[in-house]
């Protein structure tokens, strides 16, 4: 029995060992093989979601339609609405009830945001902050529902979890069937600037004015499609929004003396503006090289010294829109200019106050411009009518209008910075009419799907506007210090906006870098840019997944990156390519028929060869991979007659070797430098071991690199 209880055991112990090696060589294979494809990793392809990227033949979206009563109580900084919905459920799928967001419950007074933050009690604080947190009432935020109904009037069942509502439907909602039903409420609207917050107002001590930026602010409905099913995840405050197309119509009532800019067309210009705005619109529309007053600071100025107790009603109507966004002052001085897309005319506009002109008025609306000619030239045809840049002191966007910052210096004067600064933002948010408002991913799951695409957008309109640009994200050499940081710290991109560190390095920068590095060095400029432009098409007005750009970049290129999206959208891997070894040699008759190799092992690069030697001279050079990411090795050779030459090794070179590669050169010329990623056009993050020969180090740089370590 002992015998057998020992074989038993052998064979267990042989066999767990065994397949505990297979798991550990499995596990070790997949780690290793940097160029397997992302199939396990992506969703099946589908009739909805096709293999290539492209919707399918059985793609379909939901379609939601409002229509609004809004007022914008000044006096008591409030907002009323009343809005009819009507949803249409296009979809094969049968809804038993839908979703409804109601955003602005983040700033309710049961709101779970402040408890999802972690918070300690300061050594010392200044009194404003002690009173804010301590001592004042909390703001009284959220929406107040007054009622849910029925298109007859009848009540509507619903529930309210925090940020989102679910409408219980009587009957179920068939496939091709629509349900209207009407919300009436009301909010108290927050301080921006004192409060926080995506929108809100701003208050002015001075003749005591409020502008306002409004958007979130009515309940709206939730998207429905065959990946997430409802995209119900609750509003945290950082992670934005899911939205339906629809048409709008909506009434907005202000103040009388309000100057307002809006989402859709205005349906009664004549009942908004004076007969002198109204001709000064005229001309702008006829206007592409600079932009025409429509009101001038000195009129707004006067404006704003007095309160109209009378009101307007501003009505529009948008086609096709996610989303429905508006600003309102009687601060707001309003500029216009025309904008040729492909020969269609499109009106590029800003509201401002007086305290951020001069800056607003020299560049405002000319980066709108800018932004809607190069993103257009990149994607497709700008379709809206217009595009308002506001002065909003916050960075934001929606639908044909978004709220910047960046103001003068008190005399009006501003810094480069400053200027550079409000430049990008209002260039940045305008870009984002194309991503995410007209190609709509979906913002809450994957941010990056807008920002890094944004992002990187940006950079080409900056470079556009001014040749010269000092870009601050996006270029390969700005990214290092994040992805060379802490990695408990660093999440893939691939990862949920909410539950990231570097919100900022890991939505935008790092994806925006990443599209950078593949037009400029990996694809080259024409295959990305019809790559990049047959996803911007494909999914215009609908709404792509990562899946759905991945596979179009490749589907539109021909070029295989898999490898690419494995190691910067799933991994937190870093780019370190260096030299590790160089063997020299010259080539010498041996026989007659035979050429002998003589490695000459003296230092440097210069080659010691016989006279009757061949004249060519002979390297091998061994480059090696410290850092987890593969990626091309870009090499300069430096010749003895001052020559350079640059040669790039695609990435596929290690595919058989993730730890190092050994390539032979040859050349008529000798070599007297060899450098890795010359032009740091990889994110490299460690440059030290880019050179050969090494670059010698004075004692205070060792000195330096050992206390780092």
């Amino acid at each position: 029995m002992k015998k057998l209880g020992l074989l038993i055991f052998s064979i267990f112990f042989i066999s767990s060992a065994f397949l505990a090696q297979e798991s550990k060589t499995k596990q070790g294979h997949t780690n290793q093989n940097k160029f397997k494809q992302l199939k396990e990793l992506l969703p099946t392809p589908n009739l909805q979601r096709t293999a290539s990227g492209a919707p399918g033949i059985k793609y379909t979206q939901q379609k939601v339609d409002y229509t609004m009563d809004i007022l914008l109580d000044d006096a008591k900084t409030r907002i009323y609405g009343d809005e009819t919905i009507t949803y249409h459920n296009n979809s094969d799928d049968t809804l038993p009830y839908l979703w409804v967001q109601l955003d602005q419950n983040m700033r309710a007074a049961d709101s779970k945001t402040p408890d999802i933050q972690t918070s300690r009690i300061p050594s010392k604080t200044s009194k404003t902050r002690f009173n804010k947190a301590y001592i004042e009432t909390p703001f009284d935020g959220g929406f107040k529902i007054e009622s849910v109904k029925n298109i007859d009037g009848s009540n509507l069942s619903h529930t309210i979890n925090q940020t989102m509502m679910r409408i219980n439907l009587a009957q179920p909602l068939a496939s091709g069937e629509k349900f209207q039903f009407k919300i009436k409420w009301w909010y108290n609207i927050n301080n921006h600037r004192t409060q926080g917050g995506r929108s809100g107002y701003e208050h002015f001590t001075e003749n005591r004015n409020n502008n306002y930026v409004i958007a979130q602010f009515y309940p709206r409905m939730c998207v429905y499609d065959n990946v997430e099913g409802w995209q119900n995840d609750q509003f945290w405050g950082r992670s934005e929004f899911a939205l339906e197309f629809g048409d709008f119509t909506v009434n907005i009532t202000t103040p009388e003396d309000h100057m307002l800019g809006a989402t859709g067309i205005l349906q009664n210009p004549e009942e908004v503006f004076t007969r002198k705005e109204l001709k000064r619109l005229e001309k702008a529309k006829k206007t592409f090289d600079e932009p025409v007053i429509i009101r001038t600071q000195k009129e707004a100025e006067k404006i704003e010294k007095t309160k109209s107790k009378k009101t307007k009603t501003w009505k529009f109507v948008a086609k096709n829109v996610r989303d429905y966004a508006f600003a309102s002052s009687r601060k707001f001085i309003f500029d216009a200019m025309a904008v040729d897309i492909n020969g269609k005319t499109v009106m590029a506009q800003s509201l401002y106050s007086k305290e951020a002109n001069p800056l607003y008025g020299d560049h405002s609306t000319r980066a709108v411009a800018q932004t809607l000619k190069t993103y257009s030239r990149y994607t497709f045809d700008y379709p809206y009518h217009k595009a308002i840049s506001v002065d909003g002191q916050m960075g934001m966007e929606y639908p044909q209008i978004c709220f910047n910052p960046g103001r003068p210096n008190p005399d009006g004067t501003y810094s480069d910075r400053t200027k550079y600064r409000m430049i990008k933002v209002t260039i940045h948010e305008v870009g984002h009419n194309f991503f995410p408002m007209i190609v709509n991913s979906d913002e809450r799951q994957w941010t990056w799907m807008d920002e890094g695409l944004n992002s990187y957008m940006e950079m080409l309109a900056e470079l556009d506007y001014d040749p010269n640009f000092p870009i601050t994200r996006g270029y390969p050499k700005n990214i290092v210090r994040y992805m060379a940081g802490d990695q408990s710290r660093i999440a893939p991109i691939m990862s949920k906006g909410d539950h990231v560190y570097s919100f900022g390095s890991n939505a935008y920068g790092k994806p925006a870098t990443a599209l950078w590095i593949l037009r400029e060095t990996i694809m080259g400029k024409e295959l990305f840019d019809h790559a990049f432009k047959t996803y911007a098409q494909r999914w215009k007005f609908k709404h792509p997944t990562p899946a759905d750009f991945f596979r179009t970049m490749e589907d539109a290129s021909g070029v295989d990156l898999d490898w690419f999206w494995r190691g910067w959208f799933y991994t937190t891997d870093v780019t370190d390519i260096g030299i590790e070894d160089v063997r020299k040699f010259y080539a010498k008759d041996a026989t007659n028929e035979t050429i002998e190799f003589i490695e000459d092992t003296s230092e440097g690069l210069s080659i010691n060869k016989p006279k009757k030697a061949k004249s060519k001279y002979f390297y091998e050079i061994t480059y090696n991979k410290p850092g987890g990411l593969v990626m091309p090795i870009i090499v300069e050779f430096t010749y003895d007659d001052g020559t350079k030459q640059k040669k790039m090794y695609p990435a596929e070179i290690w595919r058989y070797n993730d730890k190092q590669v050994t390539k032979a050169v040859h050349s008529d010329k000798q070599i007297t430098k060899i450098v890795v990623d010359p032009e740091l056009e990889t994110a490299d993050v460690d440059t030290s071991n880019n050179s050969f020969p090494r670059n010698k180090e004075d004692g205070f740089s060792k000195f330096k690199n050992k206390m780092k370590n």
